[in-house]
């Protein structure tokens, strides 16, 4: 396995990285977190995950190894491949995804392009333990899920101000604080309350 590829990047398009490693360039298939620190001419090092099918080898690059760590999860779920575990990674930050799994958050992973509410059901369902288990031992017991989760709280009162799932986590992206905190940075966002 290519763990990472540490060099000069040479361009950038669309969502592939070419990095130059001692005169050999590697394509990249990066996340948008990864892509937005890799300009052409950057020195960058890229974790990466090499995927190899019959017909083709494939090099996905990320911005941090938490990222690598929630594709690779995300590779175990049946029906989940490599472009939907990019796409989902590149959605949301790492941590946003422990969560959604452990609170069995199915609105905010079905917001992304490409994946349905029955894929994120099983999203949920395959890989709670897994990031339930992780949680604990990297944590003392605690896992990222808290008893309560100020973002899907914010999520919810938006949807329920008539706003969509994925019209709510765009506004909230930036957003921090307390629920409504949240819901207040995400209206002005939204351009006040409908």
């Amino acid at each position: 396995m290519i763990a990472h590829v540490a060099g000069t990047v040479t361009s950038r398009e669309g969502e592939i990285l070419v990095v130059d490693v001692n005169g050999v360039g590697y394509e990249v298939t990066a996340t948008l977190g990864a892509l937005s620190r890799s300009e052409p001419g950057t020195e960058v090092t890229v974790p990466t995950y090499l995927h190899v099918r019959e017909d083709a080898m494939q090099l996905f690059g990320f911005a941090s190894e938490a990222e690598r760590r929630i594709f690779r999860l995300l590779l175990n779920v049946n029906g989940v491949g490599p472009k939907l575990a990019l796409a989902i990674v590149s959605a949301q930050d790492p941590e946003r995804i422990e969560s959604a799994v452990l609170l069995g958050d199915v609105a905010l992973l079905s917001s992304v392009s490409g994946v349905g509410k029955k894929t994120a059901e099983r999203i949920c369902l395959d890989l709670k333990d897994k990031i339930a288990g992780a949680g604990a031992a990297t944590t003392g017991g605690t896992t990222p899920a808290a008893a309560s989760d100020p973002h899907r709280e914010a999520r919810e009162g938006l949807v329920a101000l008539g706003y969509s799932v994925i019209d709510a986590e765009a506004a909230l992206q930036s957003a921090d604080g307390s629920a409504e905190d949240r819901i207040k940075a995400a209206l002005a966002q939204l351009g006040g309350g409908r």
